[in-house]
């Protein structure tokens, strides 16, 4: 879980909420949605310990055509847009020890895609190409890839190294934070006497400007919306919780490390994450100057790069904290996209031995017994992605498509309890049924607002998921596959 996003996307939640309340809020509100989402995964969990995980899940409870129009988008959008954004995001930050390294430092310009105006919506108007930054991100991508075919101990090990590091340096910023690094600025500008700062523009009655789509009209919201379209941000740092489930088939003992996995990792990463949160209010203001000449008068909102992590050590120790936390959030960004490649494949593969995929991505090669296949075929997709939009473009790309396939899951449970009473069920849901409905009820909210206002990449989303439905006709008609199995059975 722990990535690129806590470093960067708090420019954006601050930009879009103006307000260091609702700030703090965004992410309560992200915690909230993950530790719900992991109480009740876990519970699918322990039912179904096989690799594959959500797909499972959802061919069990929903029927093999949602299981595949699942593991169609997280193969097109979720994981590996992920991985793209991860590794885009790696490059980011590696441009603080080498300038050259950016995003505006453009080596193959492609395209643009002219603005497409649908009614109130703007499409398009969007840049592709081959830039510094993601040029780094391929490199990362396609190294990773590499190495993941090469053996499941040689992956994991670069796992556990990395996420000891990358959890050890968020803790360490939180720490530094609200010790050395409080000023006295950043707590008058966010904070204030009696907390007066604080709530500024956190009104039910105060009023947000959003821009519909790219260059689309800014139109004004109230704060039910505005926290829902920061979600985008919050939600993506956070995302990836439910990947120990890809891999469960090689877990030890998955009925109960699995459910202790996902509620105990997802409270904690969730709790440092607010912790983040305030401690970065404790060292920057919340409002800057986007033209300032130091991290101090740029603020939160107008940190250079959005890199808000850097900007706040940079705050703490000067130039070199600016080189220290880059070296911890590249360290962050490579154990996180190792993670998500190594996971990812482990879909494509149960979709193949259902007959769902091509047949090669359910070979594990002969000598490492990897999903090589798989592998090298979502390095291929990423790349794609990684010309195919910034860093925010491939959030807004991922968390819709994301978060209505969580709904979906979270709905098998409920389908699960009613059509398999008598299955064995090592952990159940806690707060079922009202946490899981919650669940429902504040996602989909979320997925009605950014259909709205994020119309760029969520209705082209949902375009591409119900693309799947004549691939998943296409491919179940075929010998060997599943549905085909079952129809010939009946």
């Amino acid at each position: 879980m722990i990535g690129s996003g806590i470093f960067i996307v708090e420019a954006d939640i601050a930009r879009g909420t103006d307000s260091p309340a609702l700030l703090v809020g965004a992410w309560v509100l992200t915690a909230v949605l993950t530790m719900i989402g992991a109480l009740s995964y876990g519970e699918l969990a322990a039912m179904m310990p096989r690799a594959g995980g959500q797909y499972v899940y959802l061919r069990e409870s929903l029927g093999p055509l949602w299981g595949f129009l699942y593991g169609w988008t997280l193969f097109l959008v979720i994981q590996t847009g992920t991985i793209a954004a991860v590794c885009v995001a790696f490059g980011k930050f590696l441009g603080v020890f080498f300038p050259t390294i950016s995003t505006t430092h453009w080596l193959l310009h492609i395209a643009h895609v002219p603005a497409l105006r649908i009614g109130p919506m703007v499409l398009g108007n969007m840049e592709i190409g081959l830039n510094t930054a993601n040029l780094t991100g391929i490199v990362v991508l396609c190294f990773l890839a590499v190495v993941n075919v090469f053996g499941v101990k040689l992956g994991a090990m670069i796992q556990n190294v990395f996420t000891s590091a990358k959890a050890i340096s968020l803790a360490g910023l939180v720490v530094l934070a609200f010790t050395v690094g409080r000023n006295a600025t950043a707590w008058a500008a966010n904070f204030g006497d009696g907390l007066s700062q604080f709530w500024r523009n956190a009104g039910w009655s105060t009023l947000h400007p959003v821009q519909v789509g790219m260059g689309g009209p800014i139109v004004l919201v109230n704060l039910a919306v505005i926290v829902a379209v920061v979600q985008t941000g919050s939600l993506f740092s956070s995302d990836a919780w439910n990947n120990i489930t890809f891999t469960a088939g090689e877990v030890k003992n998955p009925k109960r490390n699995i459910p202790l996995s996902l509620v105990l990792g997802t409270g904690f990463v969730s709790s440092v994450y607010i912790l983040a949160s305030i401690g970065y209010m404790l060292v920057l203001p919340l409002h800057g100057d986007p033209n300032g000449t130091t991290v101090l008068a740029r603020g939160i909102q107008f940190a250079a790069e959005d890199r808000v992590g850097t900007a706040a050590l940079e705050q703490i120790f000067h130039s070199y904290g600016a080189w220290l936390m880059a070296g911890a959030i590249l360290i962050s960004t490579f154990g996180c996209a190792n993670g998500l490649t190594l996971a990812g494949a482990r879909v494509y593969y149960a979709m193949s031995r259902d007959g769902l995929f091509f047949k090669s991505v359910g070979r594990l090669h002969p000598r490492f017994k990897t999903p090589a296949a798989g592998l090298m075929i979502q390095a291929v997709w990423a790349v794609f992605l990684c010309l195919s939009g910034s860093y925010s473009q491939l959030l807004d790309y991922i968390i819709f498509a994301a978060l209505f396939f969580y709904m979906l899951t979270i709905l098998g449970l409920f389908v699960l309890r009613f059509k398999r009473p008598e299955a064995v069920r090592p952990y159940k849901a806690l707060g079922y049924p009202v946490l899981p409905a919650l669940y429902i009820v504040l996602a989909g909210w979320i997925c009605i607002v950014l259909l709205r206002y994020k119309p760029q990449y969520t209705w082209p989303g949902m375009v591409l998921v119900l693309l799947g439905i004549p691939v998943y006709l296409f491919w179940s008609r075929r010998p060997g596959s599943q549905a085909q199995r079952e129809s010939n059975s009946n």
